[in-house]
């Protein structure tokens, strides 16, 4: 162990069970739980995590009854016949030196199908469907069901459980005033309304016994109206400690609530002073979560008493090795999750397989299979953005001789553009990731060079990752001398005060909110965030500080702006331009650019101006002049294909990737994974 982490990697004894580390790897519902002969494939994901330090895992969650599942068919355990399937992957897990706890999950209220329930019928703002509410008799029930998948889990090989009291899942909804406005034993006063996660807890204790593990995932911050005091949070917690809990693990926020919480313009460690919290006036161990993607964060977090325990999610999806990279002293080599909720969350949420933009092989261990080469090549590739990079680190790995050309003086490509929007600095880190890996694997790297034929004429085999770029939109006037591209205006060009902005897509987004950031914002305050525990769940009013710029982002679409952005992070973005006072005029029809601005043909004005989002509607048209000082496009990108043009015809095998080939929205999880399947797909 190295001294560097000597808190994160010390083990941690927690009633018979002895952690080896620090680090638990939380609950990720990754899609394989309900599918056939799914559990093969999960426990490979989950072995691959074992074999690279993950001590304690916590599975996706599984409904104590089919009510509680997810959605229809969803995964629940409640018979003794569905043992064999969990089995599968509970001793593949202890097989490989590892800990399982099985998730226990109602989801309550959030569950997509006509059979969802709930302490009182009232609909979810982020779902269709209204609950039934649970009779006193449904809800003796539910507990007896909690109690008895936690005996099924201990069946099946389960080290634990954790029970899932947050996010805004069934148990929670029984905490607040917010969805529980009943009047019997399981509502009506806090303590009334704590009745059902503590008996919970303690028939599942009764149930399993005095040496299984009994995590609770207890909302130390519910970050919705009507919620609970952290008074309230605290007497949950004792009780929850009495009624046998082994460990607290803190949630943060509801899936309903406006706040961020996990996308990555939340702070590192942006939440665990609330862990802090409750560890003080607990006596069990306490798991904080929540933005810790790096080992010195969650060794800083430890070191200075905020928990005693750090759980990670994503970051595994991203590099199953964390933990023993940051064992062996290599956190330079650990590929970092940036939060960038594209392939994980925004995949769980409408349904399907989760995995990971910077890694695309999560969850597809199986079927992705960087395995040695039969015949070693010479391979050129051209672009070091993120396809050319993650496609020279997949090859070089499998044995290829890899060498990488790159125009620019550093790696990257659009990376290095999205690390400077404010919130996705973590960006970086994936830059970091690769140009580490390519150095490890003995890649030869070519910056500041734009490669030629003759450059190529070594190799065996061409990948062109050439990249985009910007596209002018044929506006007349849009050469003019106040007119600016995207890449322009992130690396530093002068921007006036007044902008209008062209494009209305994730990098239109990106460059309003680059525009009108306010460096002095403190993201507390700005978001409403009661940072002393006073205010119920944890809401103020929020006061975000005033703009850099006045922006007006210009869209010829009458769609509402940004409908294509990520299902869950998409508010995150529609809001913080909605605080920065961001309008938008849909429907436009673009006449000419001018010194004086952008004049344009519209619906009219009281129709087409939106306050961060609106649809424009069906009415007369008008001409009118948008007074700016500066013109930024965000019109697209287009495709660099020189270089595919030239080798056109040529006798080696040559393979366009990521932008160069697709050069819409600069999809930058298409990109990777697109070049790690090619590079595994090689002889």
């Amino acid at each position: 162990m190295t001294a560097r982490y000597q808190h994160l990697l010390s083990p941690l004894t927690v009633g018979s069970t002895t952690l080896p580390h620090r680090v638990i790897m939380g609950s990720m519902h990754t899609g394989l739980e309900e599918k056939d002969g799914g559990e093969h494939e999960l426990a490979a994901f989950y072995v691959e995590r074992v074999r690279g330090g993950a001590g304690l895992i916590v599975t996706g969650g599984v409904s104590p009854n089919p009510e509680g599942a997810a959605r229809h068919h969803g995964a629940h355990l409640t018979t003794e016949d569905q043992l064999p399937r969990h089995r599968v992957v509970t001793t593949a897990v202890h097989e490989a030196g590892g800990l399982i706890a099985l998730q226990l999950m109602h989801s309550g209220r959030y569950a997509m199908h006509e059979h969802a329930v709930a302490p009182s019928p009232i609909r979810a703002p982020i779902n269709k469907v209204t609950p039934r509410e649970l009779s006193g008799s449904d809800v003796e029930r539910t507990v007896e069901d909690f109690a008895s998948a936690a005996y099924l889990a201990r069946q099946a090989g389960y080290d634990g459980v954790e029970i899932m009291g947050s996010e805004g899942y069934l148990i929670n909804e029984f905490l607040v005033e917010h969805t529980n406005r009943r009047t019997d034993r399981w509502g009506g006063s806090p303590p009334a309304r704590r009745r059902f996660a503590t008996e919970i807890v303690r028939r599942v204790r009764e149930r399993t016994g005095p040496d299984f593990l009994v995590m609770y995932r207890l909302s130390a911050l519910d970050l919705v109206p009507d919620a609970q005091e952290f008074k309230e949070v605290l007497a949950l917690g004792r009780e929850v400690e009495t009624a046998g809990a082994s460990i607290i693990n803190t949630g943060i926020g509801w899936h309903e609530a406006r706040i961020p919480t996990i996308a990555t313009s939340v702070p590192g460690a942006g939440f665990t002073w609330v862990s802090r919290a409750l560890r003080e006036n607990l006596r069990i161990p306490i798991a904080t979560v929540n933005r810790i993607n790096t080992p010195e964060l969650a060794q800083e977090v430890l070191a200075r008493g905020d928990a005693d325990l750090v759980t990670m999610a994503r970051p595994f999806l991203a590099d199953p090795a964390f933990v023993a990279k940051a064992r062996e002293g290599q956190p330079d080599s650990i590929n970092t999750c940036i939060a960038c909720n594209q392939a994980c969350l925004d995949h769980t949420f409408t349904g399907r397989r989760m995995s990971c933009l910077v890694n695309p092989r999560a969850m597809r261990e199986t079927q992705l299979v960087l395995g040695p080469t039969r015949t070693a090549e010479q391979i050129a590739v051209v672009g070091a953005g993120p396809a050319g990079m993650a496609f020279a680190e997949a090859a070089a790995q499998r044995g290829h001789r890899v060498t990488l050309f790159e125009e620019q003086p550093e790696l990257g490509g659009q990376f290095q553009l999205a690390r400077r929007i404010p919130g996705k600095e973590d960006y970086q880190h994936t830059i970091r990731y690769f140009t580490t890996r390519l150095r490890e694997l003995g890649v030869t790297v070519h910056t500041g060079h734009r490669a030629t034929p003759a450059d190529l004429a070594f190799a065996d085999r061409v990948v062109i990752a050439a990249g985009v770029h910007p596209r002018r939109p044929g506006i007349p006037g849009d050469t003019g001398p106040a007119v600016l591209g995207y890449k322009e205006v992130l690396e530093g060009a002068p921007v006036g005060d007044r902008v209008a902005v062209i494009g209305a897509g994730g990098i239109g987004y990106d460059v309003a909110h680059f525009l009108t950031h306010n460096p002095s914002a403190d993201f507390y305050a700005e978001w409403g965030i009661d940072r002393s525990l006073e205010a119920r769940g944890g809401l103020l009013t929020p006061a975000p500080e005033p703009p850099m710029r006045r922006v007006t982002v210009l869209q010829r679409s009458t769609t509402k702006p940004g409908s294509r952005l990520g299902p869950t992070t998409g508010w995150i973005h529609r809001l913080e331009l909605r605080m920065a006072n961001v309008q938008f005029i849909t429907g436009v029809e673009y006449r000419e650019i001018t010194d004086r601005g952008v004049r344009i043909t519209a619906p009219t004005p009281d129709a087409h101006v939106h306050g961060g989002g609106g649809i424009a509607l069906e009415t007369p048209r008008v001409e009118t002049l948008v007074e700016v000082d500066t013109v930024v496009l965000c019109a697209g990108q287009e495709s660099r294909t020189e270089l595919a043009a030239d080798l056109a015809g040529d006798a080696r095998p040559v393979h366009v990737i990521g932008g160069a080939d697709v050069a819409a929205e600069l999809d930058a999880k298409r990109a990777i994974k697109q070049a790690v399947e090619l590079a595994a797909a090689l002889p």
